[in-house]
């Protein structure tokens, strides 16, 4: 993707706005502009601060719809953030309703499925299951030794969903 200075500033400004229509609309602007490197972030930085629901799920629905290969890197640099776990699960669920091959990124989402709360586990298990088709046996043990880093400390339904995880990887 482009790195368009002009536009991610314009896109700042529109989604910092105290106006819900203005954020409402400069993410509707989105989708009809090509894509640049920086809207992800500035997106996710939105979501993860905005308490308005109506602009969070606007924001959702556009990162669901993203079908961009380019995007990727991007989407995982901010799942590897320091974000509420409400957008780490956002961001995880647009990378599998993407369709997109995630498996280069295996370990970051077994590391967030580690780091998340019950509802990001979950994502992250679809993604890993869906991805899983795409490993080789040595991604595989590597996935199951990042999972059980951190067995202790997870509540009862994490713990039965990390079970079935590295049972269907090994």
């Amino acid at each position: 993707m482009k790195r368009s200075d002009k536009k991610l500033s314009e896109l700042s400004h529109r989604l910092k706005s105290a106006n819900p229509n203005i954020v409402m609309d400069a993410i509707t602007r989105l989708r009809n502009e090509d894509p640049f490197a920086g809207a992800i972030g500035l997106l996710t930085e939105t979501y993860n601060n905005s308490d308005n629901q109506i602009i969070r799920d606007k924001i959702r629905e556009f990162m669901n719809d993203i079908k961009e290969s380019a995007a990727r890197e991007e989407i995982i640099h901010e799942i590897r953030g320091n974000h509420k776990n409400s957008t780490i699960a956002m961001l995880v669920s647009s990378c599998w309703q993407s369709g997109l091959d995630y498996s280069l990124y295996i370990g970051d989402f077994a590391r967030a499925f580690n780091k998340g709360d019950y509802a990001t586990a979950l994502e992250c298990f679809t993604v890993i299951e869906e991805s899983s088709r795409n490993l080789s046996r040595k991604d595989r043990e590597q996935t199951i030794m990042i999972l059980e880093e951190k067995k202790t400390g997870n509540t009862p339904d994490k713990s039965a969903l990390l079970i079935e995880l590295v049972s269907m990887l090994g």
